[in-house]
């Protein structure tokens, strides 16, 4: 039987990775996680020592900052196809589209990218098929990618901008400067919207939802003919979007797979 302190040890470990999952590639430093977790700095240290030894977490020496190591990765890629998420969007993307008559994406970060994992038509017979599943763009080109690079921190944000800004040239003649300017006009009005500045004569909203952790990680949109796009219609999409990714981070909450409990 697991001792008192064995539990503890893993609570305190379980604690630790959830705090360097948010962190991003620069880390933490030990002093910063002790902060975080409210733990002292020998137990965090000796903690952090155990994860490492079993590749959970890699350690920067000339940095002294802890990061997410292999394990994390092939742990998280091992449960992806165990939890997919675009079951528990597939309700909520047909209702959007029976709502709209226009087409809805679903776009999942996937590092400094961002990858259209599902599409829902609408009925309106002009159709704007944007973006084709398992197609990949940096994270802030398009509405799902741009929401959900407006939702991150901003360190972790100005850092993708500065990885990405290399490769925006071939969408539209983006720079950094533009997508970090679309990023505040998107935390402004609460969702991102792109106009014909990618697909010519098209406009696209986009607003992102979390995970249980409180992280952006994918997001919903809509793209139409940007002379449906009125701005009464504008703001009455962006509030359904919102409403639907609310409902997607509840079931994201309370999800359940064939008699497996979360918790």
């Amino acid at each position: 039987m697991p001792s008192n302190a064995d539990a503890g040890s893993l609570k305190r470990g379980v604690t630790i990775l959830k705090l360097l999952a948010t962190a991003g590639a620069r880390g933490l430093s030990l002093t910063e996680i002790a902060a975080h977790a409210g733990l002292p700095h020998p137990s965090v240290h000796r903690v952090l020592k155990q994860l490492s030894a079993e590749r959970l977490v890699d350690r920067h020496p000339e940095l002294k900052r802890y990061r997410l190591g292999p394990l994390a990765f092939e742990l998280g890629m091992a449960g992806s196809t165990m939890y997919d998420i675009r079951d528990l969007c597939d309700h909520t993307m047909d209702t959007l589209a029976e709502a709209t008559e226009d087409t809805i994406y679903l776009v999942m970060r996937s590092g400094f990218d961002a990858v259209c994992m599902h599409r829902r038509e609408g009925s309106f017979p002009i159709r704007t098929l944007v973006l084709e599943v398992g197609s990949r763009r940096p994270l802030g080109v398009g509405a799902g990618g741009l929401a959900i690079l407006s939702a991150l921190e901003d360190e972790e944000r100005g850092e993708i901008i500065e990885r990405v800004a290399s490769k925006l040239d071939a969408f539209g003649h983006l720079t950094g400067e533009s997508i970090a300017e679309a990023c505040r006009a998107t935390r402004e009005r609460g969702a991102a919207v792109i106009e014909g500045t990618i697909n010519l004569g098209v406009t696209a909203v986009g607003v992102p939802f979390r995970d249980t952790m409180g992280q952006a990680v994918g997001a919903l949109s809509v793209a139409a003919l940007s002379q449906r796009m009125t701005t009464p219609r504008l703001h009455s999409i962006r509030e359904a979007l919102q409403a639907a990714c609310r409902g997607v981070e509840r079931q994201l909450r309370g999800r359940r797979r064939a008699g497996w409990l979360a918790g």
